[in-house]
């Protein structure tokens, strides 16, 4: 067979391999169709190559394509062989001259989701210098409108648009890491498409080193959406025989807006990187504490943790030898016995009698300049600690530490019953070519501690979240997903970071009523509301809060805890607003019986009566009644809806979903929960 046809989850690839192979499409279930027809070969315009253009797997000059190419200074790389075993494709391409092999995987998975990379290995006699190497994907004309992502410290996940013109619209990170202004997603859609509405494709590249993401529309005709590791001029040499393989690109295919873009990517995250479940709920002590370790201090807040709840109580920065500050000591992994005389032990100790797990703050891929480590081994810190300092830190050589950085971590972690590591990362490299290597490093660092110690879990931060991605991801249990607790800054970055990882990866934690990265004042019921939703936890000093505060964060960590085998498990939907100061988001049980809705205001509605609340995805054809949970919200109404006066109500799920109730006026950044069942 020369032309494949791939089908999963109402989303169909076909492959021609016969010359050049190309995707012939990529997008909506084509069903039964005859692979022989010339159905997809185009005309020849005039002042162009004689032959009908080809989109290939490596697009080049040599094939008449003048956009980006998938090699730069690329040979024309034709069809050697090709095999087809269940959902995937394996393709083996070769120059002209046989000196370079190019083997393509293209993998469509159960729930739809596409998978695609490329290993190049040289046959020849000579080193080659690889200059790129990306995988291209054609997208339809109609997809003429781009979404993506950039962003701030604290500010991660900020979406812009933009209509997709003839040229390249193209998103570079020379982080060493995504960064926190990560493209992340770039999705191409039919214009006006929105969360519930509109055909969109995505592509994701599951990478958290240095990277380049775009899309190109062509003067030709064709449209790509293409990604692959943005690599430095000489960073990646090749001996005879050797290979290079990139990151695999995720691509997904939606008919129903982004939305339909979760509902692919989170079955399948989920049933290829499972968490262990429940979820626990988190306090770290960043927030409540700083610097500021002392047994007393630290064994109080830990006993007020578990007075309302919690099941993991995590120690952050400070702990090691001489880091008091952010100054010094970070590569000096053992505990200060200045400050912990007896180890951690006597707090994991009040920490474990209290029913909670115990976790630790590490920075193993950073050096401070003021280190015993910087001093001992000078020849381990990256460009040789040329350049301005990040934090007061520098980057460690994760090649040259890595024997020491495994024995260290793996002496923490059997000396105390650890288990939970926040693994942050809180500078940019800032050294080129470098990126490779110690993203390469770092996967086979955290590979061998997850081996050696299975039962501890890893949290990615970097700077909060600066890396999330789905190449980490399966070497992780939990993201950060970022430095601010503020409730009005995390339920957009929550909602946008949503689209591409389930809820349970993603931390949310419950801050002070002065944010400490905004100073913004917030009330807790919006606090507590928008941290419920992912994997949950609290960044604050629970001995300063009064005895109502602790109540009522009792009571939701309780009604958490009640409702996280949902939350945790369910599918995630969010409505579109025609008023941008009301969010509406919610999770629903597989078997749609079950679902909790979160109504939103971040700012002064548009309209004295703002718009129904419409509930998306649930049953059509099931009844549910509605009723508020949580702490009610501060209104600004003189009556409300008489369905929430009454406490309850109960409606068919078309009704729900095409109607909606009437929403109570609530004044800026509240929350009302409504629990359906």
């Amino acid at each position: 067979m020369t032309v494949f046809h791939l089908r999963a989850a109402g989303v169909s690839l076909v492959l021609d391999t016969r010359g050049t192979a190309s995707v012939l499409h990529w997008g909506p279930d084509l069903g039964d169709i005859d692979l022989s027809a010339p159905a997809f070969v185009p005309a020849v315009p005039p002042s162009s190559i004689d032959v009908p253009l080809r989109l290939s797997l490596l697009p080049s000059l040599a094939e008449g394509w003048s956009g980006r190419p998938a090699i730069e200074n690329g040979h024309g790389f034709r069809t050697a062989e090709a095999h087809h075993q269940d959902q995937t494709l394996v393709v083996r391409s070769a120059s002209p001259d046989a000196t370079q092999e190019v083997v393509t995987e293209l993998e469509l998975t159960p729930q739809g989701v596409l998978r695609v990379r490329h290993r190049l290995t040289n046959r020849g006699d000579h080193e080659i210098v690889l200059p790129s190497l990306d995988v291209l994907l054609p997208i339809p004309a109609e997809a003429s409108e781009l979404l993506d992502f950039t962003g701030l410290w604290s500010h991660e996940r900020s979406p812009q648009r933009a209509p997709l013109r003839h040229g390249i619209w193209s998103r570079e990170s020379r982080h060493g890491r995504p960064g926190h202004d990560d493209a992340f997603l770039m999705v191409a859609g039919e214009p006006g498409f929105g969360f519930r509405r509109g055909r969109v494709w995505a592509v994701h590249l599951a990478w958290s080193g240095d990277k380049r993401i775009w899309a190109e529309r062509s003067a030709l005709g064709p449209s790509v959406l293409g990604a692959g590791e943005l690599l430095a001029p000489g960073e990646i040499r090749l001996a005879p025989g050797g290979s290079y393989e990139t990151p695999w690109l995720v691509a997904v295919f939606s008919g129903s807006g982004l939305d339909g873009l979760s509902d692919r990517l989170h079955p399948w995250i989920r049933a290829t990187s499972p968490l262990s479940l429940p979820r626990p709920v988190v306090l770290n002590t960043w927030e409540a504490v700083y610097f500021h370790h002392d047994l007393t201090v630290l064994g109080q807040l830990a006993d007020a943790a578990a007075e309302v709840g919690v099941e993991r109580f995590v120690l952050d920065d400070g702990w090691f030898t001489g880091r008091r500050d952010d100054r010094r000591a970070l590569g000096d992994w053992s505990v200060d016995d200045t400050v912990w005389p007896d180890g951690l032990h006597p707090l994991i100790s009040r920490v474990h009698a209290r029913g909670m797990e115990f976790g630790l703050w590490v920075e193993p891929e950073m050096i401070s300049p003021d280190s015993r480590l910087a001093r001992d081994h000078p020849d381990w810190i990256l460009d040789g600690g040329a350049g301005p300092t990040w934090r007061w830190q520098r980057t460690l050589d994760l090649t040259r530490a890595y024997d020491h950085l495994l024995e260290r971590l793996s002496a923490l972690l059997s000396e105390y019953p650890i288990a939970f590591l926040k693994w942050d990362h809180n500078r940019d490299l800032l050294t080129p070519g470098v990126a490779h290597r110690q993203t390469r490093a770092l996967y086979r660092l955290l590979a061998a501690l997850k081996d050696a110690f299975p039962h501890v879990e890893i949290e990615s931060c970097a700077s909060g979240g600066a890396r999330i991605d789905l190449g980490i991801l399966p070497l992780v249990d939990r993201f950060w997903t970022s430095d601010t607790n503020d409730p009005l800054d995390r339920q957009s970055i929550q909602r946008w970071t949503g689209i591409l990882v389930p809820p349970e990866y993603l931390g949310g934690h419950l801050g002070d009523g002065v944010a400490h990265v905004t100073g913004r004042t917030s009330a807790l019921g919006f606090r507590l509301a928008t941290a419920l939703f992912g994997s949950a936890g609290i960044e604050w000093n629970l001995t300063r809060a009064s005895p109502q505060e602790k109540a009522d964060i009792a009571a939701w960590i309780a009604e958490h805890k009640r409702l996280r085998p949902l939350l945790h498990s369910g599918r995630v939907v969010r409505a579109d607003s025609p008023d941008p100061a009301h969010l509406v988001h919610g999770v629903i049980a597989p078997d749609r019986a079950h679902a909790v809705f979160a109504l939103v205001t971040l700012g002064t509605p548009a309209a004295a009566l703002p718009p129904p609340i419409r509930f998306p995805g649930l049953d059509p054809d099931r009844s549910y009644t509605v009723r508020p949970i949580g702490v009610p919200p501060r209104t600004m109404q003189d009556a409300p809806p008489p369905w929430l006066a009454a406490g309850e109500v109960t409606l068919p799920g078309r009704f729900l979903s095409e109607v909606g109730l009437p929403a109570p006026l609530l004044t800026p950044e509240q929350a009302l929960l409504l629990e359906l069942a």
